[in-house]
């Protein structure tokens, strides 16, 4: 349809530099895409965090992320609310599988029994790197609304 040819061109408009191949085609990556992404090593000594600009451009990119800033430090946080104390433990074994795999870690936090917070910087650079919007766009993708409240969280 038309809509759909509108939308691969819009996609096309937004590339980044940074290419990807899918199926075998080289593909640049577009904000719509973070989650094909692998987190990278963060122990180069070259690693610098980015800017609040680059951070602000790139939150567009992760809906229902906040970017927070907590003692100077850019951090993205979410919060969602599960139907139990239980299910808010088997929240983060989900999460800590994905963050296993991706080989960066976001700080998890469980408030009362039902609110369920995660931080997401990378602790080394003292800031956010890219692996960060990586993260929490694959966190978002994760299958998780069997374990969450029909309330929503604060």
């Amino acid at each position: 349809s038309s809509t759909r040819v509108a939308q691969i061109l819009q996609d096309l408009v937004e590339v980044s530099s940074n290419r990807n191949t899918v199926n075998g085609f080289r593909a640049f990556c577009t904000g719509k895409d973070l989650s094909i992404k692998k987190c990278v090593p963060c122990d180069s000594k070259d690693l610098r965090p980015m800017t609040e600009e680059a951070a602000n451009n790139l939150i567009q990119q992760v809906p229902q992320w906040n970017l927070v800033k907590e003692g100077g430090v850019l951090k993205l946080n979410r919060s969602w609310k599960v139907k139990t104390f239980m299910k808010g433990l088997a929240f983060f074994e989900e999460v800590a599988r994905l963050a296993e795999a991706e080989g960066h870690h976001p700080d998890l936090h469980l408030v009362g029994w039902n609110n369920v917070k995660i931080e997401i910087w990378t602790h080394s650079v003292g800031g956010l790197t890219e692996n960060d919007f990586v993260l929490a766009a694959k966190i978002s993708g994760l299958d998780l609304h069997h374990l969450l409240s029909k309330k929503v969280a604060k």
